[in-house]
């Protein structure tokens, strides 16, 4: 083991974390103007945003090789007009993290805003509060214990993304090989101690990230709990 190569961890992390800034940001955006508005199609657009949090991976991993592929709708534009090809690429493993990763952002960003108070939002624009300084100022604060449980599990979720990640990406040593992919290929290679490193990494970090949310949250309720007591 002391030949071991980090590179699955590293790429890992950079994935998830390039990742999870997209969702996060794509997540809150769609949340917030969804949430709060009705409209024709929202029930069918909302339950496609969730679909890849019920489908297999390797339904999801089909998807996005139909999409990004050479014939692909997607994957022949970027072709024709950038001669850049996505699979089997580092951008693949972002692809497929992102998506995966989406509905649980989406999901608890758009819980959060529907708990928000309309009326401290009401308050703020009777005084002149344009609606981005009510964003950032009201509806956001009050939102963001909600957002950041969708940012922890959306990070883990895309640490351990594996089925779509191998249909679009593959495994490429130093460019695809993230660690869910390097467990699968240790064992098929009958390296079972690294296999069981990795596992161990992996288990480690996902329990870690759950255990703190939970306990942020616990600590969140709990001062909330005081402060409502105090009043």
């Amino acid at each position: 083991m002391s030949d071991i190569n980090l590179s699955p961890l590293w790429l890992s992390f950079q994935t998830a974390g390039v990742a999870t800034i997209i969702v996060f940001l794509t997540g809150v955006f769609l949340a917030r103007i969804i949430a709060r508005n009705q409209f024709f199609g929202k029930g069918v657009l909302e339950a496609v945003f969730m679909l890849p949090l019920v489908l297999p991976p390797t339904v999801v991993g089909f998807g996005l090789l139909y999409l990004f592929g050479k014939n692909g709708i997607l994957g022949r534009l970027l072709l024709d007009m950038f001669d850049f090809q996505v699979v089997f690429t580092w951008h693949a493993v972002i692809i497929a993290a992102v998506v995966v990763s989406f509905p649980l952002m989406y999901q608890s960003a758009s819980a959060a805003f529907q708990h928000d108070d309309p009326n401290l939002e009401h308050a703020a624009y009777t005084m002149g509060a344009s609606k981005w300084k009510v964003f950032w100022t009201v509806s956001f604060p009050l939102a963001w214990p909600g957002l950041l449980a969708g940012l922890v599990l959306s990070f883990a979720r895309a640490l351990g993304e594996f089925g779509a990640t191998l249909m679009l990406a593959g495994f490429i040593p130093g460019v695809t090989d993230t660690v869910p992919l390097a467990i699968y290929f240790a064992v098929e290679s009958g390296n079972m101690e690294m296999a069981t490193f990795w596992v161990i990494i992996i288990v480690a970090l996902g329990f870690t990230a759950i255990y703190w949310l939970n306990w942020w949250s616990k600590r969140n309720m709990m001062r909330y709990s005081q402060k409502q007591h105090h009043q």
